[in-house]
């Protein structure tokens, strides 16, 4: 049986994909987005933003963004 392929959307509010995906979340503070340890930011901020534009918010590459989420495993959806 194979393993079930996980794909990620990254026009998905960063607060649903890191509910859906916890590894996610701490892949991203370990990459620059702090704040998403910090209590209640991922309920609210993550609401709405998305992970290109956090990323442009925090001045951190995108390709980065998207090799550290391939090396987990996903495949990224645009």
């Amino acid at each position: 049986m194979e393993a079930e392929v996980k794909v990620l959307d990254l026009n998905q509010s960063v607060y649903d994909i890191c509910v859906k995906y916890p590894e996610i979340k701490q892949m991203m503070v370990n990459l620059g987005f702090t704040d998403l340890g910090k209590p209640g930011i991922l309920q609210t901020a993550g609401r709405f933003m998305t992970i290109p534009r956090g990323a442009k918010m925090k001045n951190i590459d995108l390709e980065l963004i998207k090799k550290n989420i391939r090396d987990l495993g996903y495949e990224i959806k645009e």
